[in-house]
């Protein structure tokens, strides 16, 4: 099964092509334009170098959050818009689930997906990987950093910090149990998406929703109105 995977879960934007456990192809760039000139050209050029159309993925697959609001709907509307005009299948997968996926195959570890949420808050999950697999330990949530120093207390060996809060946070809070990942597996990156997309059952595309976490702007900008 050949998975098109996008992550435009944070500041960048990563697509991948993942067939039948073999990374085709992965695409990462920072950029200052926005994920929505970025993520389809991206994807069509991935496509282009292996020779291959839309036609010839079987499912897409999305970061589905936590993480930026309006990247998340880019992404999201993007998935939902090729699912209904080709007739596939697709996923809305965890941000924090798809970062624990950049690990699998490695030893019997601990994974900490940590994103930055706002001040010293975090999105937070905690998952085991035991060679290909990965499974939660603790579901996603928003907590405090010194929350979530607590929460590690509770788990013995090692302990993989990643996400783009894993370094700020290793550096408050980290011991002889932590590490931070390496820069090239510590981020959102589309191989997670699909990794974690081939895991699980296809999805209708109207069955595919952000989980944002906390309410968006214009409903903290309701509230405080009313």
């Amino acid at each position: 099964m050949q998975i098109l995977g996008i992550d435009t879960s944070g500041k960048n934007a990563s697509v991948a092509v993942w067939n039948d456990g073999n990374l085709r192809a992965q695409y990462y760039v920072q950029t200052r334009m926005t994920h929505s000139q970025v993520i389809l050209p991206l994807c069509q050029k991935m496509m282009e170098d292996l020779g291959i159309t839309v036609k010839d993925i079987d499912r897409f697959a999305v970061a589905a959050g936590p993480g930026s609001y309006t990247g998340l709907r880019i992404g999201i509307s993007a998935v939902k818009a090729l699912s209904f005009g080709l007739g596939k299948m697709c996923n809305g997968v965890s941000t924090l689930e798809a970062i624990a996926y950049n690990f699998a195959g490695a030893a019997d570890c601990y994974v900490c997906a940590m994103m930055k949420a706002r001040l010293d808050i975090v999105y937070c999950a905690v998952f085991r990987v035991n060679g290909s697999s990965v499974s939660y330990c603790m579901n996603d949530c928003m907590m405090t950093t010194a929350e979530a120093a607590e929460e590690l207390k509770k788990y013995d060996g090692r302990i993989i910090i990643a996400g783009d809060a894993a370094e700020d946070f290793v550096s408050a809070f980290g011991n002889d149990r932590t590490v931070t990942a390496p820069a090239h597996l510590r981020g959102q990156l589309a191989a997670g998406i699909c990794m974690c997309a081939a895991e699980k059952d296809g999805q209708n595309p109207e069955d595919i929703d952000a989980l944002y976490m906390q309410i968006t702007k214009a409903e903290k900008d309701l509230l405080q109105k009313n």
